[in-house]
């Protein structure tokens, strides 16, 4: 945590309701008009035709982030597997299986780094942010525990830790900030066939279009205006783009494998109506802001409490 912005954070809060206001409802209106993908931009490859479904990805995404191993029973095709069954307060990323009659596919769940997320328009104090490489970041100071984000994703990806007396919102940042020392997406280093893999955005299409134009009987299409089946990339204008973009096999669609279907256009103006809602006219009740400055002061205290915990054990270990 930078001091920069603990000062910033700390002034935010000693303002109070009006200089909340102000600066919630800039924010709230700043946001109005959709974004574009940024040219660094980065995102994951998921190929569902080559994934095994070994869960490789989840246990490095677990250590690679220091999440604690969260053994749920899954049962794939008649076999217990101690692996979560979806993502939650405790894992970022799962794999699926969708099976129907003699059709079959694996599914990886995680962050969709949305071009234009929906989850940092709903929140209220920017704790859902878009930082560098257009990532999607979570800020635990700014957090006010509202959920806003969970109501407003379309891929229903935020997680909230229901369990702990000081609650995390929990969602794949991209291996932003391994604590395991590694750079880069866990998940991509990991895969041993190559269902997915990390880089910049545009070279992901590019890979994706390569191997539709290399087998595209392989892949999952849908049939456009003149009723020919094209294969598709989901992710590439879905929702109005996601960094995250999806290959499925050709007898499985993209809804079997659980994905919502999407217009081009950004379900982020449902949150911008739920912003706008509150911050009509650039006023909000002053409750919520004095709610707001509160939970800001309360983060800072946490913050400051773990930092001073932390020192102790230092000068004891």
């Amino acid at each position: 945590m930078n001091v920069t912005r603990r000062t910033v954070l700390k002034t935010l809060a000693a303002t109070g309701a009006a200089g909340a206001a102000a600066g919630v409802a800039g924010r709230a209106e700043a946001s109005h008009e959709a974004a574009t993908l940024v040219p660094d931009a980065m995102g994951l490859l998921y190929d569902s035709t080559l994934c095994i479904g070994c869960q490789t990805c989840t246990v490095a995404c677990q250590r690679a982030n220091g999440m604690p191993v969260d053994k749920s029973l899954v049962t794939i095709n008649g076999a217990p597997f101690d692996f979560p069954s979806d993502t939650n307060g405790y894992n970022k990323t799962v794999i699926k299986l969708f099976q129907s009659g003699d059709r079959h596919a694996f599914m990886k769940m995680q962050c969709m780094q949305c071009v234009d997320p929906a989850c940092t328009k709903a929140c209220m104090l920017g704790s859902l942010h878009k930082v560098e490489n257009g990532i999607v970041a979570w800020d635990p100071i700014r957090c006010t525990g509202c959920r806003y984000c969970q109501i407003s994703c379309a891929f229903n990806v935020p997680k909230f830790q229901w369990n702990e007396a000081i609650p995390r919102i929990v969602k794949c940042e991209l291996c932003r900030s391994r604590v395991d020392g590694g750079k880069g997406s866990a998940c991509a280093e990991v895969c041993p066939r190559g269902a997915v893999i990390a880089g910049k955005t545009t070279d992901l299409l590019a890979t994706a279009r390569r191997r539709i134009a290399e087998n595209p009987a392989k892949y999952y299409g849908e049939k456009d205006e003149h009723g020919k089946v094209v294969p598709k990339i989901y992710g590439e204008h879905d929702g109005g783009g996601t960094q995250t973009l999806y290959l499925a096999p050709a007898d499985v669609s993209f809804e079997d494998l659980g994905l919502p279907k999407l217009g081009h256009e950004p379900p982020a103006q449902m949150a911008m109506n739920v912003q706008h809602t509150l911050y009509k006219g650039f006023i909000a009740p002053i409750a919520l802001y004095i709610a707001a400055a509160w939970a800001i002061v309360r983060n800072l205290r946490k913050e400051a409490a773990a930092e001073r915990a932390h020192r102790e054990e230092g000068r004891h270990s």
